[in-house]
């Protein structure tokens, strides 16, 4: 007559992930995706130990495709200029990182792009703290 406990469990996290991003703001939502790809790194680093590789290329993939259609498509080139082009190519860069760090079951390669995507994470959290020049609320999505 009702589903098991697990699905009820995945129902009500994916009702809370869902709630949390269309309250978010859009720096929120940008700290969200940096959240997102962090764990699907960690996921791929525990299933490279236990030697699961169809999963680990799973994790690897939603990393990138976190990277790709979250990081790298939030950027508006216009407005943020070369920050938001350095951006576009570091994302570009960790990406390709990832894509090799499956090939070759690399995983300081997976650290690598791990402790960029914190520093950058960190940042964009600090940048929220700090108050712009012009007195206004922080940079918003489209500068991102």
């Amino acid at each position: 007559m009702f589903g098991s406990r697990q699905t009820g469990v995945h129902a009500y996290a994916k009702v809370g992930i869902e709630t949390g991003v269309v309250a978010a703001s859009p720096h929120k939502l940008i700290v969200m995706l940096f959240d997102g790809a962090l764990v699907a790194i960690s996921n791929a680093m525990m299933h490279m130990r236990n030697g699961d590789i169809g999963e680990k290329g799973k994790s690897i993939s939603k990393a990138i495709a976190i990277i790709d259609s979250g990081l790298r498509a939030a950027l508006d080139k216009k407005a943020g200029g070369e920050i938001a082009e350095g951006l576009d190519s570091l994302y570009e860069y960790m990406s390709s990182r990832l894509l090799t760090a499956n090939l070759k079951n690399d995983q300081t390669i997976l650290e690598e792009v791990q402790r960029l995507l914190k520093e950058l994470r960190d940042t964009w959290n600090a940048i929220a703290d700090t108050p712009a020049v012009t007195g206004k609320p922080s940079p918003t999505l489209a500068s991102a």
